[in-house]
């Protein structure tokens, strides 16, 4: 079965903290989903990349090509994965501006494992007291377990299975790789779906 996962990071710097947490976090969600037989694929959304077209869907209404396809991507995963720095004991602005563009009922019973990034760990709340409400907000399922790296967490390797952050990862990708795994498939539509049978066709009735 093809699961799809889509990844909203919203750092602001090339090399960014937000990022690899981002891709550290879809490595685990992937591995998870894989060994259960699913085949994934992933989109990736830098929030960056769109700042200016975000700014200019907000005040026109409509947004680029390049802004539908990221919301697009958001809209019809399987299961989504959102990652932001820590501002002034919040998300940032333009992680916010992302999530106020998109249409409000995308998140609908979507599974979300939220995350976010800060320069030390007295930030980590700002995961419980500001992500996890917008997400509720917006009526997505959001997993039990939320991922905060400070910058010290990243003096571990990502092999280290008795790091913190490390295992903090790994069961964050499982709650998320269930609750992918227990959504339904959606239904295949049919081509031939409401064609009239040849049979009747040879009884004239539909020929009149």
């Amino acid at each position: 079965m093809k699961r799809t996962l889509a990844v909203v990071s919203a750092g602001l710097r090339l090399p960014s903290t937000t990022r690899m947490l981002a891709d550290r976090l879809t490595d685990g969600v992937r591995a998870e989903l894989e060994g259960r037989g699913a085949r994934v694929d992933v989109d990736v959304v830098e929030v960056r990349d769109h700042a200016h077209d975000l700014v200019n869907h907000l005040m026109a209404g409509y947004p680029s090509p390049g802004l539908r396809r990221a919301f697009d991507a958001v809209t019809a995963a399987d299961g989504l994965i959102v990652v932001t720095p820590t501002f002034t004991a919040s998300y940032s602005g333009l992680f916010k501006m992302f999530f106020d563009c998109l249409e409000d009922t995308a998140l609908v019973d979507k599974p979300v494992l939220t995350a976010a990034t800060g320069g030390t760990g007295r930030h980590s709340l700002v995961l419980e007291h500001a992500v996890r409400p917008l997400f509720a907000y917006l009526r997505a399922v959001v997993v039990p377990t939320a991922v905060f790296a400070a910058t010290d967490d990243w003096g571990h390797g990502s092999g280290d299975t008795q790091d913190p952050l490390v295992r903090r990862i790994g069961r964050a990708a499982r709650e998320l790789a269930d609750a992918v795994a227990r959504r339904e498939a959606p239904p295949v539509e049919d081509p031939h779906d409401g064609l009239i049978p040849f049979a009747r066709l040879l009884e004239g009735g539909e020929l009149r």
